[in-house]
């Protein structure tokens, strides 16, 4: 579960969130049989919009009767302190009703104007006053060749199932929203959108969509084709709770003005407003055409127009063994600033290999062109071997600007014995995983210190994480009833009950060395952790289905503001009925009111210290809840590839750009098939080059 190069439209499809919204299209514009409703976008704007005017009344209502309680309890507090938290109540409370006041004012949550609306005094930018990304010697050709451990369950983008391993392969490394960041400034620059403004008021951004932005199909991309890219995420015809809640609460309103013009609202001020308003990305409406109550059946195999470099083309997929990702012919951007020297090869093809090591002979013989190597195993000693000594595989160390991915284990404190606090405090200290980093990862990993590291001065700065210890394990697990000593060596309670919890992971060489290293220095404290090893899908629809007791995972992260709401918000561990919610996020099945307003703190932070002021507090709750045991990340990638695999040595990138989890996901890299040949020619001859072996540490926190 992981996500690496910076795509705000993605990161936005991926913040989970719950409460769907009942709507049901009311015209009919196509039929398949007698009564299925197919692709009806109009009908959905109309009752939309009513959905959202009444919701918008219900939330006026309690927002006042809110902020009237809350002037009643200042107007009684007594005391300096209680007086001055009491105010910042009422100003909280105020600022909630005026978000609603703002987004009733509106013209409904859809709108239509004339482009004279559209304010004449706004100040247009283009975003192209950043410096270039790649090299222009990058030459266009070739075919990657990769792997995958597992085929996706499916290739939707949305729907269940949808949030697997490769969608950031498939989708979310290469489709684009209106703007984006760029990967070394950090500043916004172009995606869709040739030139955006934002209002006086800053809650809303203009933007005019590039005259040359096409699909893989040659349609051309339409204001109106990002209200078809809600409409197919949130109607009642596809299970998505997150995006119906996201779009219903952090959109006010989609304007469009004319093919080329939108406006995108949102309810409040905001941190980086145009990215946030900008993340949205357009869906192609001819290719939902049969989009209707069967959409996970009909379109589960189905690869949708994509406005990025890369499509799958018909022949594509086959299933089970391999997914080849072609570069879109006269692809519309390939000759744009930031984007003209990426996305170099031709085709990239991932094919199914689902042992580590297996995949590594595969690299080794050049069947594949490249390897993540960071693991030290791999780094140390399986990459010392004679197509390395003989210079016809390179390797290269590469420190990035990346914050750290969340590996730990996740602890269901709605399952087993995860309930009781004291068991999961005991469980902290029974994980010794500086003994994973010295054993397993040889002293180059470094231990999480908390669940947003790397996030600079978001991250809460006094954390640490529990440490092993015998004596505190067992203090805790007595606290929690496990007194006796069970002749197995593990504790239990005087009923019987064992000190005993399963481990949900993906099978995986490293994976299972860092179980095994847990599970023996468990034992010490009387604990037992059972090893729950299975294959990647499996893993995935069991945890998203919240039927672990404990998973090792990461999740995937990304700059600039760390995301919590998806993760530990109430309404994405339960629903109405009080039942775990599946196809979420929050694995923990963790609810805590503070922590529901902490989050909507940050998701609606209109300055960088009231961000932080929230973070900081809900860094402090996930340690002290003991929701997860923080593991070990790097703050390099390594990499081995064959000698023609080349890499960007201009002015503005030197190898690679720093914000990117791994290099490979910048697509910066190209094939020189001249190198290529003139390598395979000299491996025959027995022919070698000089060893190479590189360190980009430009990037580098000393």
């Amino acid at each position: 579960m992981q996500k690496r190069f910076i795509k705000w439209s993605t990161m936005m499809v991926c913040l989970l969130a719950g409460l769907s919204i009942s709507l049901t299209s009311c015209k009919r514009q196509q039929k398949a049989g007698d009564d299925v409703v197919l692709y009806d976008l109009d009908g959905f704007i109309e009752k939309y919009n009513e959905e959202i005017d009444s919701w918008l009344d219900s939330q006026l209502e309690m927002a006042q009767k809110a902020l009237t309680d809350e002037q009643e309890k200042a107007l009684a507090a007594e005391g300096e302190e209680a007086q001055l938290a009491a105010q910042q109540r009422v100003q909280a409370a105020q600022r909630e009703l005026e978000k609603y006041q703002f987004r009733k004012s509106l013209d409904g949550y859809f709108s239509f104007q004339d482009a004279s609306a559209i304010p004449q005094d706004l100040s247009w930018v283009d975003g192209l006053d950043q410096p270039e990304i790649g090299d222009e010697r990058a030459i266009k050709g070739g075919v990657m060749h990769d792997f995958m451990l597992a085929f996706p369950p499916t290739v939707r983008p949305f729907g269940p199932n949808s949030n697997h391993s490769f969608r950031g392969k498939m989708y979310d490394d290469f489709s684009m929203g209106l703007v984006t960041l760029h990967p070394d400034t950090m500043e916004l620059i172009p995606g869709l959108a040739s030139e955006w403004a934002e209002s006086a008021d800053g809650r809303t951004v203009y933007f005019r969509i590039n005259p040359k932005a096409t699909y893989s199909n040659g349609d051309k991309v339409m204001a109106k084709d990002f209200m078809t890219s809600i409409y197919v995420r949130i109607s009642d015809h596809v299970f998505n709770p997150f995006s119906k809640q996201y779009f219903k609460e952090q959109y006010a309103n989609i304007t469009v003005y004319a093919d080329d013009l939108l406006s995108v609202s949102l309810p409040e001020v905001k941190l980086m407003a145009p990215m946030y308003a900008g993340g949205l990305s357009p869906s192609n409406p001819g290719f939902y055409s049969e989009y209707g109550p069967d959409y996970k059946d009909r379109y589960q195999w189905r690869v949708p127009p994509t406005t990025g470099a890369y499509t799958v083309e018909p022949g594509g997929i086959v299933k089970g063994r391999s997914i080849t990702l072609s570069r879109v012919k006269d692809w519309w951007a390939k000759d744009n600033q930031y984007y003209r020297y990426r996305f170099n090869t031709d085709k990239i093809v991932y094919q199914v290999i689902r042992d580590m090591n297996k995949a590594f002979e595969l690299f080794r013989i050049g069947e594949l062109d490249s390897f993540p190597v960071s693991v030290p195993e791999y780094w140390y000693e399986k990459t010392e071997i004679e197509p390395v000594f003989d210079g016809y595989i390179e390797k290269v160390r590469f420190y990035n600007r990346w914050p750290r991915i969340p590996w730990g284990i996740y602890l269901n404190v709605d399952e087993g014995l995860m309930r009781d606090k004291d068991v999961r405090i005991g469980m902290h200290h029974a994980m010794n995983f500086q003994k994973v980093i010295d054993s397993v990862f040889r002293g180059d990993y470094e231990r999480l210190n908390s669940f947003s590291s790397g996030f600079g001065e978001l991250t809460q700065p006094d954390l640490r994480p529990r440490q092993f210890s015998i004596t505190e394990a067992v203090k805790a697990f007595e606290r929690a009833g496990f007194t006796e000593m069970g002749a197995d060596g593990i504790r239990r309670k005087p009923d019987g009950t064992r000190l005993s919890v399963p481990v949900t992971y993906t099978r995986e060489e490293t994976r299972e060395k860092i179980m095994n290293v847990l599970k023996e220095e468990a034992k010490r404290c009387g604990f037992e952790l059972r090893l729950d090893s299975l294959n990647g899908s499996v893993t995935y629809k069991k945890v998203l289905g919240k039927e672990h007791q404990t998973t090792y995972s990461g999740w995937g992260v990304g700059p600039p503001f760390p995301n919590y709401r998806q993760f530990f918000h109430s309404d994405q561990a339960f629903d109405d009925k009080g039942k775990r919610k599946p196809n979420t996020n929050n694995l923990n099945s963790y609810a805590n009111p503070r922590m529901d307003e902490l989050v909507e703190i940050t998701r609606n932070a209109r300055t960088v210290d009231e961000f932080k002021k929230a973070a900081y507090e809900i860094q402090q709750i996930i340690h002290d809840d003991a929701l997860v045991i923080m593991g070990a990340d790097r703050s390099f990638t390594s990499l081995a590839f064959w000698r023609w695999l080349k890499w960007p040595d201009s002015e503005t990138t030197k190898f690679c750009v720093p914000v990117v989890y791994e290099p490979r996901d910048s697509y910066l890299y190209w094939i020189d098939d001249e190198v290529k040949q003139e390598t395979l020619k000299a491996k025959r001859d027995g022919r070698k080059f000089p060893e190479v072996e590189k360190v980009y540490d430009q990037f580098r926190e000393h």
